[in-house]
């Protein structure tokens, strides 16, 4: 399985999430939303994303991917956690 994280520097959720990811097996791509790759590539996969009530982007926000194809997005470490438990 791999991912691709989208975060923002200083973003302390976001250390927790990139600390809860290298203790698993999972590979893939932090891409910095303050940065135009990363500010390119979530759009692909806005309809998936979160928002808050002002709807911003929650960080981090985490696309679990198979085959290529998005299987899950997270935004909590918690939440990544759960969704890796449910896999057989």
């Amino acid at each position: 399985m791999d991912y691709l994280l989208f975060s923002y520097p200083d973003c302390q959720k976001c250390q927790e999430m990139k600390s809860f990811l290298q203790a698993t097996s999972l590979s893939g791509q932090e891409l910095s939303l303050v940065q135009k790759e990363g500010k390119l590539k979530i759009r692909e996969f806005l309809p998936l994303v979160k928002r808050d009530g002002s709807g911003a982007i929650i960080l981090p926000t985490l696309v679990l991917l198979e085959a290529g194809r998005p299987a899950a997005v997270v935004n909590r470490a918690e939440e990544l956690d759960l969704w890796l438990k449910s896999k057989p």
